[in-house]
């Protein structure tokens, strides 16, 4: 490790505690840090709807925008380095579309039986989870059933893209034929939430986020050889297509517990990555995924904040202010590629 890049750690790492931090001391209910710190330090508090918003809503929320960030970036440097692709992303390869598809046919096929119109409905809730995860699973195993088929990563891109579209337009059809309430509904949830995973949820969430984050760092070595191309991976020992399959598993892992329990979050898998790399001009794993898991953390944590106004007892949808962070990035990265590091 070189070292002037050693204490992008420590940086990352302030960064993440000052994000989080504010995040519980921020909302659209104002409340004095006092209190908030009284409360997290298991404090008894006079007034009990702060202590129900800290702790039932708050801090879950953060804990979610951390991990559901972290989780986004982690699989897009994962897609961007196995297709050699810097515009690869977390819905590149359908896994996305697959969540949506699961939701959607919940929301505009079986919206009555579910009785997800209701915010606040546990089994709503539980079952658009569930659908997204299963959908995202879905779309998952059939990339997987084609990797084996097909020898070349270009291809198995585009078998994903087509996949994603063959999903969008069943989702078309839905929308086509549904009410304008369910329509609204699907809408409300594409547009993106940190705040839908409960205190109950949450070791669920935690755990699938965290064995995701373990394998993707597992696999730094092999994303290493693969940067110099799949004939001197396999030179080095790297098993090419069992690696291929692996890094599709811990992709689609995180995508979709991300995309079930948030949403479609838009931009932070693929913008990320790159502010990793241009922070570190490296495209060394050993230090770009773990740069990568803590900015992303960071970058989800600063939206999450964004969306809300203090005072208003309002928030704007999540994906109305994740553009606002990653498309400059993107632009910047097309318009500067030849003078980025990349995949060498």
């Amino acid at each position: 490790m070189m070292p002037g890049k050693a204490f992008f750690y420590p940086a990352a790492a302030c960064m993440l505690f000052l994000l989080f931090a504010a995040n519980l001391l921020f909302g659209a209910v104002p409340i004095p840090s006092g209190e908030v710190l009284h409360i997290l330090f298991g404090g008894d508090t006079e007034n009990a709807a702060w202590q129900h918003i800290i702790l039932q809503s708050r801090f879950p929320q953060a804990v979610t925008a951390l991990l559901a960030g972290a989780s986004l970036a982690a699989s897009g440097l994962l897609l961007q380095t196995l297709f050699k692709n810097p515009l690869a992303g977390p819905s590149i390869l359908g896994i996305s579309d697959g969540a949506n598809l699961g939701v959607a046919l919940i929301m505009l096929f079986f919206g009555n039986s579910f009785n997800l119109f209701s915010v606040y409905s546990f089994s709503g809730s539980l079952a658009l989870i569930i659908a997204a995860f299963t959908g995202a699973c879905i779309i998952l195993g059939i990339i997987i059933y084609f990797s084996g088929k097909v020898a070349n990563a270009i291809m198995l891109l585009i078998i994903g893209i087509m996949v994603g579209y063959l999903a969008s337009s069943v989702i078309s059809i839905l929308n086509y034929y549904s009410s304008a309430d369910r329509i609204h509904a699907y809408v409300m949830w594409g547009m993106g939430d940190f705040s839908g995973v409960s205190n109950e949820r949450l070791p669920f969430f935690i755990f699938c986020s965290a064995a995701g984050l373990l394998i993707s760092v597992l696999l730094i070595k092999p994303l290493n050889a693969l940067l110099l191309g799949e004939m001197y991976a396999a030179n080095l020992g790297i098993k090419v297509k069992r690696t291929r399959i692996v890094i599709l598993l811990c992709t689609g892992l995180l995508t979709a517990t991300a995309t079930a329990f948030c949403g479609p979050v838009s931009f932070i898998g693929l913008a990320v990555p790159h502010i990793a790399r241009l922070l570190l001009g490296s495209s060394n794993h050993t230090m770009l995924l773990p740069v990568t898991i803590l900015s992303g953390a960071c970058v989800a944590l600063l939206c999450n904040l964004l969306t809300v106004f203090p005072g208003t007892n309002s928030a704007l949808p999540l994906n109305a202010v994740t553009p606002i962070v990653g498309a400059p990035v993107i632009i910047y990265v097309i318009i500067n590629r030849k003078n980025i590091q990349y995949f060498n």
